[in-house]
């Protein structure tokens, strides 16, 4: 089985290069005929992040199609600093502190890294623990917070979570691997499609 991995359409705030977590904004208009032309692998089945900028996209990629929502897929609490960009945050020492951790310190008011990624790989092992012994292949729209934290942990070879980002409407091809008796799983030949 192959999972698609695919970043949400661009929005105000990520064209603005703003940390968007939980602010609910839809895909930017100009966005949409963009998203139209992919030309999308086939999925049996579409998992989407509840936020509107994933089942937007979702719903122009496959069009007709309703996606099964995951609470858990959901980007990153980013709390002090939800909405804000560097300029804004530049000479914070809260957001210094999260530099020179390399995001490990954790948001603020929001999540650590390491709670983002558990409740991000909570969503994605539910998914494949449904889709278990399906040979269709599946697609997740979601964030690319998401796709970082699911990729550093699940990728073989293993890549970091920072070499895992993506533009917006960029999609990762993965093959889901299980093991130990289908207690586990890995994801390889992970490509950028």
């Amino acid at each position: 089985m192959k999972v698609y991995l695919i970043r949400h359409g661009a929005t105000k705030g990520n064209r603005e290069r703003r940390y968007v977590g939980s602010t609910d904004e839809p895909l930017l208009a100009e966005e949409i005929p963009g998203l139209q032309r992919k030309d999308m692998p086939p999925a049996a089945r579409i998992y989407a992040s509840p936020m509107r900028r994933c089942i937007q996209t979702a719903a122009v990629l496959y069009p007709g199609r309703e996606p099964l929502v995951v609470d858990d897929l959901a980007e990153c609490s980013f709390g002090d600093f939800e909405y804000c960009n560097y300029e804004e945050l530049n000479g914070n020492p809260d957001y210094q502190k999260f530099i020179d951790s390399m995001g490990r310190s954790g948001f603020p008011g929001g999540e650590g890294r390491d709670e983002f990624q558990r409740r991000c790989l909570r969503g994605f092992y539910g998914i494949l623990q449904r889709e278990k012994g399906c040979p269709e292949d599946i697609a997740l729209v979601v964030h690319g917070g998401t796709i970082m934290a699911i990729l550093d942990v699940c990728s073989r070879p293993h890549r970091d979570y920072y070499d895992w980002q993506i533009e917006n409407g960029g999609v990762y091809a993965a093959e889901v691997v299980w093991e130990d008796g289908g207690d586990s799983f890995y994801l390889e030949n992970i490509e950028k499609k």
